[in-house]
């Protein structure tokens, strides 16, 4: 039963293994209890809506901030309790907020040559007289 889902979230993607046991969550090798409460309850917050805690999660988290590799590692639970529990799980996933489910493809648009510093789009300012 030990299957890896992933999930996304600006640059972080997760990998995380669910299996039936205690409830201990591990993300890239330290204890849930070592990060921010906020933090914690990113990551907890598929588990608390599906009413089922008696998992062992393993997560590996690469890329982006502490945020988005939270709500990474949450999609990617998410992800794992519905295709273990089946449609009615998903239901109410989706009902609750859609990207526990679906990941956010968009993405910050790369600079152009002409004002690289400043942004993608930047040009300097013109006098119209």
């Amino acid at each position: 039963m030990s299957k890896l889902y992933t999930g996304k979230r600006k640059r972080a993607v997760a990998r995380v293994r669910l299996e039936k046991g205690d409830k201990k969550i591990i993300i890239n090798h330290k204890d849930i209890e070592n990060f921010p409460k906020v933090i914690q309850l990113k990551i907890l917050e598929p588990l608390l809506i599906a009413e089922d805690e008696n998992f062992t999660i393993k997560a590996n988290v690469r890329g982006g901030g502490i945020i988005g590799q939270a709500e990474a590692v949450g999609q990617a639970i998410a992800n794992g309790l519905a295709s273990l529990k089946g449609k009615e799980l998903k239901k109410k996933f989706i009902g609750y907020d859609r990207n526990l489910l679906v990941p956010d493809v968009r993405r910050t648009e790369p600079h152009k040559p002409s004002r690289s510093k400043k942004g993608p789009r930047r040009h300097k300012q013109r006098s119209k007289r």
